[in-house]
């Protein structure tokens, strides 16, 4: 793994989340209170993008079947999903948010 610059922190308000690509990888960046948190963008129920769905505080709601996760860490927290989301190591220096994936 390796570590790439990836988004402005600038362009990442907090409550909000981005669909980032890192070597082929479809990620999803969430902005949690001015906290940056990297995770899959994809539901590990079906497979449906999450970047489509609602990001309440720490949790992304998947917007197919309403299965939710907690973007910190990857939890699984509703039905019908039950295996956690990859997550990723984020770093910001000054406005550059880096992903290592």
């Amino acid at each position: 793994m390796s570590e790439h610059r990836v988004a402005a922190l600038s362009t990442l308000s907090p409550g909000s989340a981005t669909r980032i690509v890192v070597n082929g990888s479809e990620l999803l960046l969430c902005n949690v209170a001015g906290t940056i948190y990297c995770i899959e963008d994809v539901c590990t129920h079906d497979g449906a993008p999450l970047d489509q769905g609602q990001l309440e505080d720490s949790t992304i709601i998947c917007p197919r079947h309403g299965a939710s996760f907690d973007v910190t860490s990857g939890e699984a927290l509703t039905l019908p999903a039950v295996m956690p989301l990859m997550t990723f190591a984020v770093r910001v220096d000054g406005d550059d948010i880096y992903v290592e994936a």
